[in-house]
Formats: C-alpha cells, structure tokens, sequence
C-alpha cells in the first residue's frame, strides 16, 4: 500500500482528531485529506492536529513531494490532487458537489496515480461529495472503507457512497482506526489481511 486518502466534512475534525492522533510516527504511508470547510479559514485544523499527534501534520503545497508518516491537508478554497510522480498539485477549477476542495477530485487522482495501492477512508459528512470518488478508487483496484452512518455525526456522505457503490468495508471510526494500527504494525501483509476479521 502507497497512500492512505480520506474525505469528510460535518463532524470531520473530530473524527479526525481520533484517527489521526492514533498514527505512530512511523506510519509507512502518505495520508492526503479533504475536510470541506470555508474557503478563507485558516490552518487550524492541521495547527491543532500537529500538537496533539506525532506524525507531522500540515497544508499541502504545490509541487511538494509526498512523504510517509506526513498528513497532508487540501489548504481551504483549493481542490487536491495527486500528479503522476507523486507531487501534489492545487487547483481553483470550478467546485465539485459545491465543494472545493472536493473529495472526488483528491479519491479520483489519487486513484489514477496509485491504483490497487491504494486505501480510500470516507467519513461523516452532510453532502454526497465523495462517493463517485470512492467508486473510482474501487475500480481502479484500491480499498474503500466507508464509515458507518449510525457511527457518524452527520450520515449523509456515508449513505450517498453507500447508494451508489458496495466498499470493501463498512466500519466505526474505533474499527478503522484499528485498521491502519494492522497495517502499520504489518505493513508488508496485504491491507486485505488487515481488514479481514473485522466485521462490516
């Protein structure tokens, strides 16, 4: 597995703070987000997640190179994507699902980049953003976790994936956690094995 991509928006930063302060610093993978929120907001999201967690947690740049065991964060008002040689890019194209930055732009070019490579996480959320993303990420041979909707704060994204398209797995945000904990402590096993005996 190359990168771990996640999309959320109502409820996000919570969910967030859970998922994120879990990560050991030596997580093997990048870890790309959209949390849609107003487009002159600051990096507070990401200021107060790099307190409290110990992986390095910041705003994507244009051009930067992605790195393991750093969580990139699309800057408000700009859609996230990954470039074929694995650096990031920022666009100011039109909103996607009235939202930018859009979780289907980030799930879809991360999708083209990394393929079955790739582990895509969709959280709480009060619009339909992200679910076509999340079906790209399917067909082009990755993972698709979609969080439970009775789990989640706001069930609308959970339920608009859920609609359209059947992940790989349904799961709480304790269960999902507890994936990437697998994961990273046996990293070289197919994220499958992982994910395997948990329920959906």
């Amino acid at each position: 597995m190359k990168a771990v991509v996640i999309g959320t928006s109502h409820g996000g930063p919570k969910a967030l703070q859970q998922l994120i302060s879990a990560l050991p610093v030596d997580f093997p993978v990048p870890v790309l987000i959209v949390l849609h929120r107003h487009p002159d907001g600051k990096a507070r999201a990401e200021n107060q997640l790099n307190l409290a967690c110990v992986v390095t947690v910041k705003q994507a740049e244009e051009k930067e190179t992605v790195e393991a065991g750093t969580v990139y964060f699309a800057p408000p008002g700009y859609h996230l994507l990954i470039e074929d040689d694995e650096t990031l890019s920022l666009s100011v194209d039109e909103k996607v699902n009235y939202s930018r930055p859009s979780i289907d732009v980030l799930f879809e070019s991360a999708a083209d980049v990394y393929g079955e490579n790739l582990v895509a996480i969709l959280l709480t959320g009060a619009n339909s953003d992200g679910a076509e993303g999340l079906r790209s990420v399917k067909e082009a041979g990755g993972i698709t976790i979609v969080q439970k909707p009775e789990d989640a704060e706001a069930a609308t994204m959970p339920k608009a994936a859920l609609r359209l398209m059947k992940p790989d797995k349904v799961l709480s945000l304790s269960e999902i956690t507890s994936c990437l904990s697998k994961f990273l402590l046996n990293h070289s096993v197919d994220f499958y094995e992982c994910i395997k005996g948990v329920r959906s």
